[in-house]
């Protein structure tokens, strides 16, 4: 074989090998609940900045279907570079009305978590005819419970596994409504108000669902398939300065997370947040994390990272969101977010 000839193929040879060797299987997905300027400032988008949204993925990133997404995370294949999906919770029939045709254009796929029963019964809700052709033109649905309720809620004298068994039966009811009316069961499940404990999560996993949560970072095929993470993109995160950034980051490899429950009660007390992580991309040392956007101070041991959390004062939804920079990714960041979720003294959850 001529050198020449040689030379080129052990390079092809290298660079493919080089190209596999670094491959990745991360992802981001975003939740949207409202494109409409009549809707709530906190959950909503604009059309217009929903469209400048639209560009900036077109031109800097490659959107997938979920289903795309969550089959390689699964499976442990890679996916293009910046990867995104783009996701909807509660089935507004602004959707239909003003990001649709939006979408359409761009010819991006998306999915919409919605509540079956609600639809078609709803004003403000999409209807089966609209599901229908929006699932002919690029979009797929999956399940948001039967009715947008808090599911950690439990009833008057109901035990733990009453409690589990009619909430499963919720999601079951809810799913099978979305085939006898799409022909198609994805067995995703996005929790209503992000809420989720161990035991439902760990239900629903048992059940063949993935779960669809409320917290930040990116994901992989090492997250957490009972709680996957969606970046909000509306209301005060909707500014492309920040979302950008967010739309570029990694899923942080965290392992041997402690306490796993994300359940606390009040008065709660100090703990310790742990967990481990892989250093093979990443500085231990450089792990920044937040509460309610405040630096907290991290003590590591070896690749152990232990974050205090102080004593909550009040009921509703808090997180720790962690951040590290990327070695070989220069100027991206891996990310972690973990829920916590406190009801009121007397076992009422906030909206």
């Amino acid at each position: 074989m001529p050198k020449t000839l040689y030379r080129i193929l052990f390079i092809l040879t290298l660079t493919c090998y080089t190209q596999l060797s670094w491959a990745k299987d991360n992802a981001v997905i975003l939740l949207y609940h409202h494109v409409s300027e009549q809707t709530p400032a906190v959950t909503s988008v604009s059309p217009e900045v929903f469209r400048e949204h639209l560009a900036y993925l077109a031109k800097h990133h490659k959107v997938l279907p979920l289903k795309t997404i969550i089959d390689a995370i699964s499976h442990h294949q890679p996916l293009p570079d910046k990867a995104v999906a783009i996701t909807f919770d509660d089935g507004y029939d602004n959707i239909f009305a003003k990001a649709h045709p939006l979408l359409k254009e761009f010819g991006f796929p998306y999915t919409v978590f919605i509540n079956p029963p609600l639809i078609d019964s709803v004003s403000y809700q999409l209807s089966w005819q609209q599901v229908k052709t929006m699932a002919s033109e690029g979009a797929s649905f999956a399940n948001h419970g039967n009715y947008h309720d808090h599911l950690l809620a439990k009833h008057a004298s109901e035990s733990d596994q009453q409690w589990l068994k009619r909430v499963l039966t919720d999601v079951e009811q809810a799913e099978d409504t979305l085939k006898q009316q799409l022909g198609y069961s994805l067995k995703y499940f996005a929790y209503p108000y992000g809420e989720f404990n161990l035991s439902l999560k760990n239900a629903l996993r048992e059940r063949g669902y993935v779960g669809f949560a409320q917290i930040s970072g990116a994901v992989a095929s090492y997250s957490d398939l009972g709680a996957l993470p969606r970046y909000p993109a509306a209301g005060i995160y909707s500014s492309l300065s920040s979302l950008s950034t967010k739309l570029s980051t990694l899923a942080m490899p965290v392992s041997e997370v402690s306490p796993q429950d994300p359940i606390l009660s009040l008065p709660t007390t100090q703990f310790d947040f742990e967990f481990s992580v892989d250093t093979a991309d990443l500085n231990v040392r450089q792990i920044a994390c937040f509460v309610a956007d405040k630096p907290v101070n991290v003590t590591i041991q070896n690749n152990r990272v232990s974050i205090p959390f102080l004593a909550a004062s009040r009921a509703g939804r808090q997180r720790i969101n962690c951040t590290s920079p990327s070695i070989e990714d220069k100027g991206r960041y891996y990310w972690f977010s973990q829920p916590w979720f406190i009801p009121t003294a007397d076992g009422k959850w906030l909206d």
